[in-house]
């Protein structure tokens, strides 16, 4: 699997790449900008990203800016339905409107931090990354 981390935050970055690096290659960005710019360049090297998690409050572009253009350029690359990207909000906002928002863009899942070996893994099995053990 591959694996990108969006988050900001040093602890919260690092913590989210230990869960999940014994699932696959796990790349990182800073901010909403530089995962738009891995995104692309995934897609182009024909080497798709399988999971995003994906911040809200980044800087430069925030996390629901970025989940909206993903999915745009699925869009314009005919990308759709299952194909797509799985997108797990990973974020301290816990407010309707941003959860709201968020699965309105297609994200397939949300968790609010702090995120926790069991979460992660609970919604991974839900999206049919990994199988039930």
């Amino acid at each position: 699997m591959k694996i990108l981390i969006v988050e900001d935050e040093f602890v919260s970055r690092h913590v989210l790449q230990e869960l999940l690096h014994p699932f696959g290659e796990c790349s990182m960005a800073v901010n909403g900008k530089e995962a738009v710019e891995a995104f692309n360049l995934a897609l182009s090297e024909k080497k798709p990203y399988n999971l995003i998690c994906l911040d809200i409050m980044l800087p430069e572009m925030d996390g629901q800016e970025v989940l909206k253009t993903i999915r745009e350029i699925e869009r314009e690359n005919k990308i759709g339905g299952l194909d797509g990207v799985k997108i797990i909000m990973t974020t301290a906002l816990e407010d309707f409107d941003n959860i709201k928002r968020a699965f309105i863009e297609q994200c397939e899942g949300y968790l609010v931090k702090p995120i926790t070996r069991e979460k992660i893994i609970t919604q991974m099995k839900e999206l049919g990354l990994i199988k039930e053990s």
